[in-house]
């Protein structure tokens, strides 16, 4: 039988700024929470899934795409989550990592906006 998880309450809306990320700690985990550019909220372990580093001492930018050799196009409408560490950089809105297909994925979290208040799923 799945565990049902528990709806915490994290903050105001307004606690979260657009290009940054606010670790909390919750229920006894360390969550990183991101509002990205489109204004959607995303929460993350605060944990790489590469290394185990402190992935939200990382940066969120956009992401360079190669559409054929020696050209770059770079895209800043897609939020991606880079490690401090190794520069893994994970999509925000999958968590899956950006250039090596399957080879690793972020914990996310169930996230809910509404009223001006902030909930995170665990």
């Amino acid at each position: 039988m799945a565990r049902e998880r528990q709806r915490f309450r994290i903050g105001k809306s307004i606690d979260f700024i657009v290009g940054s990320i606010k670790v909390l700690v919750v229920n006894g985990r360390e969550i990183g929470v991101a509002r990205l550019r489109n204004g959607e909220l995303r929460a993350v372990m605060n944990r790489c899934p590469h290394k185990g580093a402190p992935i939200c001492q990382g940066i969120i930018s956009g992401v360079w795409n190669a559409s054929a050799p020696g050209e770059l196009e770079f895209d800043e409408n897609r939020d991606v989550l880079v490690c401090p560490w190794h520069g893994f950089q994970y999509d925000l809105g999958t968590g899956t990592e950006v250039c090596w297909k399957g080879a690793s994925r972020l914990r996310m979290y169930t996230i809910e906006e509404g009223d001006g208040e902030v909930f995170v799923f665990i």
